[in-house]
């Protein structure tokens, strides 16, 4: 019977969550490269603000108000020209959308990491602390909503990370238990501490540059390349299926 009872504990290894920003995509580039395209537009029909003044204005609201404020431009324009001007707000609305669209694009090997995570049978999900509307626009755009079982965001549970609400909202959501998941994102005081207080096996992504001098905070794995994933999912999973086989012998 004590056999039988360990047979019931273990598990295989049955989804991949991860973060979006900066894990799936560098954000921050994105985000600098709408700004500048931004700038642009709006310096070549007729902004009379130099350059870098109008850019640093705009990340100066990012940072006192929300990166994903959706009125930067109009705030950034009232603060140095004392009005809106529809022929630049529009200007810098067009640019700010082509350098997004031009830099929203994954890390390297994200795509054939899910493809092969998918092919050993595992779900995929996305935690992300952004909005609704921007978390599931930049999934649309990376094209990776087709291969996704689960989206979280921030309308979903109504709190960021670290807080357990979505991470638990996923579980609930998937019908897995934390040991059957595993969990990568970037920020460790938020992704990894968060994800950890559930119970979830977690992974560090250091494979942005930012992340370069960044403690793991005692992330269960660590790695510089998301196709890291596969080799550990194989690892895990080779190891639950020898103990499951062992198990089953003694009980012959």
């Amino acid at each position: 019977m004590a056999n039988c009872a360990k047979i019931q504990q273990i598990t295989m290894i049955k989804a991949f969550l991860t973060d979006l920003d900066n894990t799936l995509l560098d954000f921050m580039r994105m985000k600098r490269t709408a700004v500048e395209m931004a700038c642009n537009y709006m310096i070549n029909v007729g902004l009379e603000v130099p350059y870098r003044e109008i850019y640093d204005e705009i990340f100066k609201i990012y940072h006192a108000t929300d990166i994903e404020s959706q009125s930067v431009i109009e705030q950034a324009l009232v603060k140095k020209t004392g009005k809106i001007d529809k022929k630049l707000l529009s200007a810098g609305i067009i640019g700010y959308q082509r350098g997004r669209d031009m830099a929203t694009y994954t890390y390297p090997h994200v795509e054939i990491t899910f493809k092969e995570l998918l092919r050993m049978g595992l779900k995929i999900g996305v935690i992300s602390d952004a909005p609704g509307e921007q978390a599931y626009n930049r999934l649309t755009r990376l094209h990776l909503t087709p291969w996704l079982d689960l989206i979280v965001s921030f309308d979903d549970t109504g709190e960021r990370k670290p807080s357990t609400k979505p991470f638990l909202f996923a579980l609930k959501k998937l019908k897995l238990r934390p040991d059957e998941v595993i969990y990568c994102g970037d920020w460790p005081e938020r992704d990894i501490s968060g994800a950890k207080e559930v119970g979830i096996i977690t992974v560090f992504a250091r494979w942005g540059d930012q992340h370069i001098n960044v403690s793991p905070a005692n992330a269960d794995y660590d790695f510089k390349d998301i196709y890291g994933i596969v080799g550990l999912v194989k690892k895990l999973n080779s190891k639950k299926t020898a103990s499951f086989q062992k198990i089953r012998h003694l009980n012959k």
